[in-house]
């Protein structure tokens, strides 16, 4: 294999990384997967509600964080994702 364990196809990175976040048709169109598919609904959403967290200001981190936490990452919340490992969804000590 090649160097981090991506498959290379004619030089070619073929990692779900360069696939399917670094390339915006690709990207675009997993997206549209996830939202598509009632199973994966959930995990799209998450993926736009992180991608609108790194965007947000400082001072509205702690409260979009907390929002993020209930919707996803707690049994019984209207979106949770429970293919999530804990250690995913542990809030970050400090």
């Amino acid at each position: 294999g090649a160097p981090g364990g991506h498959a290379q196809d004619g030089g070619q990175d073929t990692s779900f990384r360069w696939q399917c976040v670094d390339q915006p048709i690709g990207k675009l169109l997993f997206r549209r997967f996830l939202e598509g598919a009632p199973e994966f609904a959930a995990a799209g959403a998450l993926w736009s509600e992180i991608e609108a967290f790194e965007q947000c200001e400082d001072t509205e981190r702690e409260a979009s964080a907390k929002r993020l936490r209930s919707r996803f990452f707690t049994p019984g919340g209207s979106e949770h994702c429970s293919f999530l490992s804990a250690a995913a969804t542990t809030p970050p000590a400090g």
